[in-house]
């Protein structure tokens, strides 16, 4: 989790980067401590070693969002290698299954995205 705080403008964001891993017990805590993240960068692509998955596939991303509820959450890393072999279109059709479209945002190499701080609220 990165917390970007501006004190004079006492706004500040919150972002969780998943790195390469799975959806494990653990991921539970992170609601409970940061109960409002703005943003989610998922490492997706579904590698897998000896048949063993060993980073998220669609179906885990969908499962970090639901249990960390970022407010927007963008894929990454998910065709970086050869060793990805769940595709982004996976993903694609997870999100619009689960009826989270309004809350993913899709970024094509070199593109960019901007974010900026909110107001600190109460659950902050």
């Amino acid at each position: 989790m990165v917390e970007f705080r501006r004190e004079a403008a006492r706004g500040s964001y919150r972002m969780y980067i998943s790195g390469d891993t799975l959806v494990y017990n653990d991921l539970l805590e992170i609601p409970r401590r940061y109960p409002k993240v703005d943003l989610a960068l998922l490492h997706l692509g579904g590698t897998r070693v000896m048949g063993l998955l060993v980073t998220m596939n669609a179906e885990q991303g969908i499962e970090a969002m639901r249990i960390i509820h970022p407010d927007l959450a963008i894929p990454i890393h998910y065709n970086d290698y050869d060793v990805f072999k769940d595709p982004l279109d996976e993903f694609v059709r997870a999100v619009n299954a689960a009826g989270l479209q309004d809350r993913v945002h899709y970024l094509h190499h070199g593109e960019t995205y901007t974010f900026a701080g909110r107001p600190v609220t109460a659950d902050r």
